[in-house]
């Protein structure tokens, strides 16, 4: 099996696509992974899909989904690929207090963790009153038209969906926030500084809701596609081997941060051997710099991927999501 780091820092982009169904892992994966580690079901039972027919820049030919199990023994996880109708999948807590996130799990704009970084994160928030959707998004250099845009259009309609049905998940609209990953960190910034982008054309009277956060966290977040210190692979994957210079700045998140942009949460870890703490001091100086508030977390250790669960029992890098639950209920304070 390639763990998560060695596939996103090697990141050869596989063609692929969306709404996967719960089935059996392939044989030779079964053959090399624990038999306790099998497929993680997906979707669960309570989802929506983001769009009513086919999303933005669908081609002729559509991406086929094509989950896997992956990580290192004893931390098999599940991948998802080939996403051609994005879903939200609903985590309800069983006390829920009005709060609510929209996870977007990282991947390098290659695959969506939606195990480490989506269900586990449902798992650590729910217990705190919040309600969970966990964004299993498309890929977008798996054959889509205006490629960059593609993840932008999936979390934009998935936080207006989200905000239209609020009565009916339980939750309060004006408590609804993100949270992203590595890449999907990258995704949740640029929703963030471009809330309100036009990147699709409206659908239905859902998409005359804002897509604003009222409130965003990057954990070891791809910021910048544009600075040195970036990610690679997540950069080629989104923009493509020749972007035009329009689209660069567009998501060079930092550079977009003003006096509106939401609060902000950043956790990273200074070990990080995949994505720099660079990116998140970036955000950090940009934040500071527009008067917009921002909580940084900076671990001495934790590598890259720790997600929500992960890092190990009483490792400093684990206790984040308690320290953004009570960030969160400050934030809305304010």
């Amino acid at each position: 099996m390639i763990d998560r780091r060695s596939l996103i820092g090697a990141m050869a982009t596989v063609p692929l696509a969306s709404r996967v169904a719960a089935q059996a892992a392939p044989a030779a994966q079964a053959q090399a992974a624990p038999a306790a580690q099998a497929m993680t079901p997906w979707p669960p039972a309570e989802h929506f899909p983001l769009w009513p027919g086919r999303p933005p820049g669908a081609r002729a030919t559509l991406p086929k989904p094509n989950p896997s199990m992956n990580g290192p023994a004893g931390r098999q996880e599940l991948w998802l690929r080939g996403t051609a109708n994005p879903i939200v999948a609903v985590f309800r807590p069983e006390r829920p207090d009005g709060r609510a996130v929209l996870t977007i799990p990282g991947g390098g704009y290659g695959f969506v963790s939606i195990q480490n970084e989506g269900i586990d994160v449902a798992k650590t928030l729910n217990p705190h009153g919040i309600t969970v959707f966990a964004l299993s998004y498309r890929l977008p250099s798996e054959g889509w038209d205006d490629q960059a845009n593609v993840p932008l259009q999936d979390a934009q309609r998935a936080m207006r969906l989200i905000r239209a049905n609020a009565t009916r998940y339980g939750i309060d609209a004006g408590k609804l926030g993100i949270v992203g990953f590595s890449a999907g960190g990258h995704l949740a910034a640029s929703l963030t500084v471009g809330y309100d982008d036009k990147v699709y054309t409206p659908v239905d009277a859902a998409d005359r809701q804002s897509a604003k956060p009222r409130f965003s966290g990057l954990v070891y977040p791809v910021a910048s596609l544009s600075t040195p210190n970036t990610h690679p692979g997540s950069r080629d994957n989104l923009l493509g081997p020749n972007p035009d210079p329009a689209t660069k700045a567009r998501y060079d998140t930092p550079r977009r941060i003003n006096a509106s942009t939401p609060p902000l949460f950043l956790v990273h870890a200074v070990d990080d051997g995949l994505v720099p703490l660079d990116q998140s001091i970036d955000v950090l100086t940009q934040a500071r710099a527009a008067k917009v508030p921002v909580e940084a977390h900076f671990f001495e250790k934790g590598g890259h991927g720790f997600g929500a669960m992960s890092a190990p029992e009483g490792a400093p890098a684990r206790l984040w999501p308690d320290l953004f639950d009570r960030w969160i209920a400050q934030t809305l304070k304010s």
